[in-house]
């Protein structure tokens, strides 16, 4: 009988990747086999589990910085790439609206996780919205950033915060994402050889080929549900700390504050704080805030 192939295996050389992987001192990467999925998955630490989910187009090099300091508070920091993302290989490049999340659950299998702490940026703030409403005894913290809360009423002046869809919509294979690190979504410049790492799995035609399926897919009928009150007729369980920049248009405090009003009707325990000189890539702009209050947060709601 044959010896079935392990479902976690050891990148030997990262720098063997295609593309290469941009470097990270202190990360082991691994890819975990999964039905129809093998999940590339950068690990730092040891101790309870953190899982971070990264926006887009990002992958898991989005917490080269965060991670380490996370790690360093005594947490086995994870971030996988998912799927149409990084160097994660998908045998279906269909995606559905909870494509995301059975991917996550099935990680979750495959490594043993029973409950974790869970930080999520832009895109995949749905995804971590998905997991912690419908599978809360998976998550004993939950960090959001750059995205307001899923109870959010919607207005038009909330409009702006959806600018960045039409070019996704319709993305042509080939087409550069540069444009997605602009002056618009970052405090400050951010340096070409970053957005070069984080860039660099688009030269992967599946990943390219991703930008469409889940934008129309996973994006739009979320988006849908969130402007029809879906979220905001639930009660979110898990305890949240909404992470927002101070220079994110449109989510200021002041928007916060007409959209987001008495969130105890929709949540056990939700907190709403801002980082100063930051913007939608708050994780580029402001590395350390970020760790230092997802810690916090680890340490004060669990």
């Amino acid at each position: 009988m044959a010896t079935p192939e392990p479902p976690i295996t050891r990148f030997v050389d990262a720098a063997a990747g295609s593309p290469p992987l941009p470097e990270a001192p202190g990360f082991d990467h691994l890819v975990v086999e999964t039905p129809g999925l093998r999940t590339h998955l950068a690990t730092i630490g040891e101790g309870e589990p953190v899982v971070l989910l990264h926006g887009f187009p990002q992958h898991w090099w989005q917490w080269h910085a965060v991670a380490p300091v996370i790690a360093a508070g005594g947490y086995r920091v994870l971030c996988p790439d998912l799927r149409g993302a990084g160097w994660t290989v998908a045998d279906d490049p269909r995606v559905q609206r909870e494509s995301r999340l059975r991917d996550l659950l099935a990680l979750f299998e495959a490594l043993d996780i029973d409950t974790a702490h869970l930080v999520s940026h832009d895109m995949d703030v749905i995804t971590a919205w998905q997991l912690t409403y419908q599978h809360p005894e998976r998550v004993r913290t939950a960090v959001q950033l750059a995205v307001p809360p899923a109870f959010m009423k919607f207005s038009p002046r909330s409009l702006p915060g959806l600018r960045h869809l039409p070019p996704f919509i319709w993305h042509r294979p080939g087409a550069s994402l540069r444009g997605v690190f602009s002056g618009a979504y970052v405090a400050r410049p951010m340096a070409e050889t970053t957005v070069d790492a984080h860039l660099a799995p688009m030269c992967r035609p599946e990943i390219d080929g991703a930008v469409r399926p889940l934008t129309r897919h996973m994006i739009l009928p979320e988006a849908v549900r969130l402007a029809s009150g879906v979220y905001s007729r639930r009660r979110l369980t898990v305890p949240t700390l909404v992470v927002l920049g101070r220079r994110d248009h449109p989510w200021t405090e002041a928007h916060m504050g007409r959209t987001c009003r008495n969130p105890e009707r929709y949540a056990e325990r939700l907190e709403l704080t801002y980082v100063d000189d930051a913007a939608h890539f708050v994780t580029d702009d402001a590395p350390e805030a970020v760790a230092d209050l997802a810690l916090d947060w680890f340490e004060r709601a669990a």
